[in-house]
């Protein structure tokens, strides 16, 4: 077995944090792990608390909230492993999780990135994520499969290319690292692992899933399911994903579709639930995409720093 080496970012989440560092030590104590925690900005540092836990971990504190792909290229900066498995701090860990990924990977070179199949912690019988449907560039918009499913089953046994990865548990070779760089953090975040996903395959490299390795994720616990945060960074993103990566007329095309479409109807939505504030977010958000280069790293949000 190489060396792994394990990198979560932790953001105000600190219980979430060492729910993930016990599961990490129950079932990965008797491989080559080296873990690495990145603290990004939280109030409070837990440092001691994460050493109590886990004695060798590497911990590396940010100043300031600096984003989900900063966050994970601090880690990645750092790391020694032949694979990076980047995990969100609040996933846990099932038995046979590394060893099912690093053995995919290790029987299958032209693997860049690869996924387990993500269950919802809250419920371990419903699946959040089976593999994702390749893009449409002309309406930025593909499907998570089995999302919500009551798990019978079905995806059993599927090892194999999917259109991308999920950014909640991703393991990444060193060599698909070397040639396609790090995330692009002006994304800080949503849509950043997707857009590396497709540095990875034009890197020449295969982006895979594997269900036959399962991780249990309690989703958006430092983000929030419904905040300003999020729903400014999803629009944003989403528009600055299409220009980094479609063609100009996939683009164009997008940009009539987002404007005639898209943006009438998330009005609406925020009206009828009473968000009336998200209309501003959202209109920032297309006027950043006008007013900026896509390697622009002016976010266009003021981030709460504590």
């Amino acid at each position: 077995m190489p060396l792994i080496s394990i990198i979560t970012v932790n953001y105000n989440q600190a219980k979430a944090t060492i729910d993930l560092l016990t599961s990490i030590q129950l079932h990965g104590s008797h491989l080559q792990l080296e873990i690495i925690l990145v603290d990004n900005g939280s109030v409070e540092n837990k440092e001691h608390d994460y050493k109590n836990c886990c004695k060798d971990i590497i911990f590396i504190r940010s100043a300031q909230n600096i984003g989900f792909a900063a966050g994970n290229n601090l880690g990645i900066d750092v790391a020694t492993g032949d694979y990076l498995f980047l995990v969100n701090n609040d996933t846990v860990f099932t038995a046979g999780l590394i060893e099912s990924l690093v053995h995919t990977m290790e029987s299958h070179p032209a693997i860049g990135i690869i996924s387990p199949m993500i269950m919802y912690d809250q419920d371990p019988t419903i699946v959040q994520y089976a593999g994702f449907t390749p893009m449409n560039y002309y309406t930025c918009r593909n499907e998570c499969i089995g999302q919500f499913e009551k798990d019978h089953g079905q995806f059993d046994g599927i090892i194999g290319q999917t259109g991308y990865c999920h950014g909640a548990a991703m393991m990444i070779s060193r060599t698909a690292i070397e040639k396609s760089g790090l995330m692009a953090e002006n994304f800080f975040l949503y849509y950043e692992e997707m857009d590396w996903c497709e540095k990875v395959k034009g890197a020449g490299f295969e982006i895979w899933v594997n269900t036959t390795a399962r991780i249990y994720h309690k989703e958006s616990l430092a983000v929030g399911k419904n905040s300003g945060l999020k729903e400014y960074f999803m629009n944003r993103n989403r528009i600055l994903f299409i220009r980094r990566n479609a063609s100009s007329f996939q683009c164009l095309i997008f940009c009539v579709y987002f404007l005639t479409l898209v943006t009438p109807r998330n009005i609406m939505k925020y009206i009828k639930e009473k968000n009336h504030g998200y209309i501003g977010l959202l209109f920032r958000s297309i006027a950043w995409n006008i007013r900026h280069s896509v390697n622009s790293t002016y976010l266009g949000y003021t981030i709460k720093h504590n």
